[in-house]
């Protein structure tokens, strides 16, 4: 018989049953559940709503029903729906009639809504911990290329002169924010919702604080209604997870394009690649791919929530049992793309060559040829015209701006002498550019010193 089958005065058909019940996916929060059960308990005993011995019994049993789960030898029941009354019928079967006192002051809409709390509590710092060991694989990519010139782009056109490192480095402040993002969402939800009841509490006198406290959170929801309808937290989470994904599918895309034949600045490690069944040549990127295409499977997720949250009503509504598989989907999602996409990234071999060779075509010297002719008194309207015309005889003529006689540059300006070759040479260039933030070699140091800090601060 259902716990909550007095009230009914049929069984439950066997199809409904199996539609209602969610069991299949939220077994997985076993451990928070009995975590809240066992404050539960300790708060009825402390407070007299039960006897303290009665307390005891039930916590005993609590923690043997945990330990057989974690030793393999319990089985869920279909028949019990969910998570939260598998345990309380296992609870009453091993301990008799105590079992049946520990729902008391308590709903399953604040429990579950403090199991889903600290499940997704407990997987932030997990995430953030992945995130941490990519940025320290940014920062080894860096070190190792602060002098390696290549192309940045505009459009997917070549633009200016940057460098491996400065590029790493603007990574490396995406997956800091997205680290923040994730502790700001952490720092939110560390509410605990136990001791809502259904919506307005109990007339039993729980001690919620206490129960927070035992689980590990700040304080208690303020508001009852909201505890149990809330799930902000997890659409939040969502949200945060789907911006990593989208900074990790960015970067998937550029390693993508840069182990190309039209690219070739990067080698990907034979373990981190695979070939193709019918061409013996190919070396494909899927890892990088997969990474970018779960991306849209954490996107459905956040977007599956908010659909499911958009008109729902206060407070509790069953709709709400869809909450926790899209979470748990994007978890599993996140905490698989991550570790293995540092592990690609940390083992792809760079090849400086042809970054520096790309780096010398495509006239992405020209705004520093402006601005060698700004900085002899030419105002930057008419540098900038000037250095057009020349590119576009260079194009004409087979020149690089690099490889033009100073006569031809003369041509167009007076102002034009033989120090035009230095101000043009890409070392200059990207070394030239040292205002905060920029590719030049100490303002990079500076980017990649911030980011240790960052990361020591966290350990």
């Amino acid at each position: 018989m259902k716990l909550w089958a007095g009230r009914f005065q049929k069984e439950t058909d066997t199809l409904v049953n199996d539609f209602n019940s969610s069991i299949g996916f939220d077994a997985r929060m076993y451990k928070e559940d009995i975590a809240g059960s066992i404050a539960h308990a300790a708060m009825l005993g402390k407070t007299g709503i039960i006897e303290e011995h009665e307390a005891e019994k039930i916590i005993e049993g609590l923690q043997a029903i945990l330990a057989d789960i974690k030793a393999g030898q319990v089985e869920f029941s279909l028949e019990n729906e969910d998570i939260h009354m598998n345990i309380e019928t296992m609870l009453t079967q091993r301990i008799g009639d105590t079992g049946k006192r520990l729902h008391t002051a308590r709903s399953r809409n604040d429990q579950v809504a403090v199991d889903f709390r600290l499940f997704v509590k407990k997987e932030i710092p997990v995430i953030i911990k992945q995130v941490m060991g990519l940025e320290e694989v940014l920062i080894k990519k860096a070190e190792a290329n602060l002098d390696t010139v290549m192309p940045g782009y505009t459009h997917l056109q070549r633009a200016q002169p940057t460098t491996f490192a400065h590029y790493m480095m603007a990574y490396a402040n995406m997956f800091r924010r997205d680290i923040t993002r994730l502790e700001d969402c952490l720092e939110r939800m560390d509410e605990c919702p136990l001791g809502a009841g259904a919506l307005a509490t109990s007339t039993y006198p729980v001690d919620r604080f206490q129960t927070a406290q035992a689980l590990g959170f700040k304080k208690p929801t303020d508001n009852s209604m909201d505890s149990v309808s809330d799930r902000d937290f997890a659409i939040e989470f969502l949200s945060a997870c789907s911006i990593l994904m989208m900074h990790l599918s960015r970067f998937s895309e550029e390693i993508i394009l840069w182990c190309s034949w039209e690219f070739k600045y990067v080698d990907l490690d034979d373990a981190y690649s695979t070939g193709s069944s019918i061409m013996p040549q190919k070396k494909n990127p899927d890892v990088a791919e997969l990474v970018r295409g779960k991306t849209g499977r954490v996107y459905g997720s956040l977007i599956t929530l908010l659909t499911l949250m958009k008109g729902l009503p206060l407070a509790y509504n069953k709709d709400m049992q869809e909450d926790k598989e899209p979470v748990f989907d994007a978890i599993d999602t996140v905490e698989l793309c991550v570790p293995v996409f540092s592990a690609m990234l940390d083992t792809l071999t760079i090849k400086t060559g042809n970054m520096r060779a790309a780096a010398s075509g495509g006239f992405i010297n020209a705004t520093d040829c402006a601005d060698y002719l700004v900085k002899k008194g030419m105002p930057f309207r008419e540098a900038y015209m000037i250095v057009g015309k020349l590119v576009n005889f260079c194009i004409k003529s087979g020149e690089t701006l690099d490889t033009l006689p100073l006569k031809d540059f003369k041509a167009v300006s007076a102002i034009f002498d033989a120090d035009v070759y230095q101000a043009l040479e890409l070392g200059t260039c990207v070394n030239g550019r040292k205002v905060y933030g920029g590719p030049a070699k100490e303002s990079v140091l500076q980017q990649i010193a911030s980011i240790k800090e960052f990361l020591e601060e966290r350990k």
